[in-house]
């Protein structure tokens, strides 16, 4: 077996963001994924995001599964903390790190058999508690580790590689997550750069649950006609409700288009998320006429894209439950077990 490892050194006039890093500091192992695969272009808007962000790879935490995308963690932040899970597990394992510290930037990278077959439980209560993370699902329709069977997502009547009609219904993980409150619902194509780097800095920034469906062309067994989640497909049937511009608190914010076309959102930080909308009518915050707007556009065999429903006043799982504010593997045994007076009291009010 060959290893090729990538050079550690790099041309020193490289530039480097506030922080001091170079784009090559949030750069990972040499992908081993099929060449063409959408999972790496993903890996690089992942790269590229944090990189202009100035995120300091040892404050985020990248979680993920069992399957070609759950592998997709080993390419970018190498610096970063890194925990691969049991098959469809990766939602429980990043919220039990999460309430343990929340100082950390969690990102879940997973894949519609990852999330919407034996993970979908984990899929569900991570969404409708409200854990502060980036949930990005690497969506291609297909089983690719076995080889081309349909997944969970597979749209009816889609086509596979060897011509088998696909008859079951799929399941909208995008639906799944408005329903189950997610409070930031997008999605996006692994080929388009331009829109999926700003939704993903965007949801970083947000608090509560980020969720981003990623249509990622399986390029060995899910990229031929027939296939609704191939290249030619979604370029063909895409239909991007906004265009996003993700502007931090911290640059001058300004707005010099036409009045009636853009519509600012504030998220918690003080950054601003400014959509320029390109559907008539097209309201970002209202989670109902998303909905409804989503299953027309489906009848219509249209993949709809774009930062989908954001909630401005959303809150995350340490504000539901009320944690404290500092983060409990800061704990000592003294905070954690504050004696036999304290434990009296609590079983006193109980009686």
């Amino acid at each position: 077996m060959t290893y090729i490892a990538k050079p550690t050194l790099h041309h020193p006039d490289l530039p480097t963001n506030s922080v001091g890093y170079t784009r090559r500091d949030y750069e990972g192992k040499i992908s081993t994924l099929c060449a063409g695969c959408g999972h790496d272009s993903i890996s690089a808007s992942i790269i590229q995001a944090c990189w202009e962000k100035d995120i300091e790879p040892h404050r985020v935490a990248k979680l993920s599964g069992i399957g070609c995308s759950s592998k997709t963690p080993d390419y970018f932040l190498g610096n970063s903390h890194g925990f691969n899970s049991v098959h469809g597990r990766m939602p429980s394992v990043l919220t039990g790190a999460n309430l343990a510290n929340r100082e950390l930037l969690y990102l879940g990278v997973s894949g519609d058999g990852d999330s919407a077959s034996i993970g979908l439980g984990q899929f569900a209560h991570c969404m409708r508690r409200g854990v502060n993370m980036v949930y990005i699902v690497e969506n291609n329709g297909v089983y690719g580790l076995t080889k081309g069977q349909f997944s969970a997502t597979a749209d009816k009547g889609s086509k596979s590689k060897r011509g088998v009609i696909n008859s079951d219904e799929p399941i909208d993980m995008v639906g799944l997550a408005l329903q189950l409150g997610a409070s930031f619902v997008a999605r996006s194509f692994s080929g388009d750069k331009k829109q999926l780097v700003p939704l993903i800095k965007a949801a970083i920034e947000h608090k509560g649950a980020a969720f981003i469906d990623v249509v990622s062309p399986c390029v060995a067994f899910n990229n031929h006609p027939g296939s609704t989640k191939s290249y030619d497909y979604v370029r063909e049937h895409n239909e991007a409700v906004n265009r996003l511009d993700f502007i931090t608190g911290r640059e001058e914010i300004t707005a010099d288009y036409a009045p009636g076309t853009v519509t600012t959102v504030r998220q918690h930080d003080g950054s601003m998320l400014r959509l320029r909308k390109l559907a008539a009518d097209y309201d970002a915050t209202d989670r109902i006429k998303v909905m409804n707007y989503l299953q027309e556009r489906a009848a219509e065999g249209e993949v709809v894209t774009g930062l989908l429903y954001v909630d401005p006043e959303a809150q995350d799982l340490h504000q539901h439950i009320d944690t404290v504010d500092a983060p409990l593997n800061q704990f000592g045994a003294g905070d954690l077990c504050p004696g036999s007076a304290a434990l009296d009291k609590i079983n006193a009010a109980l009686r």
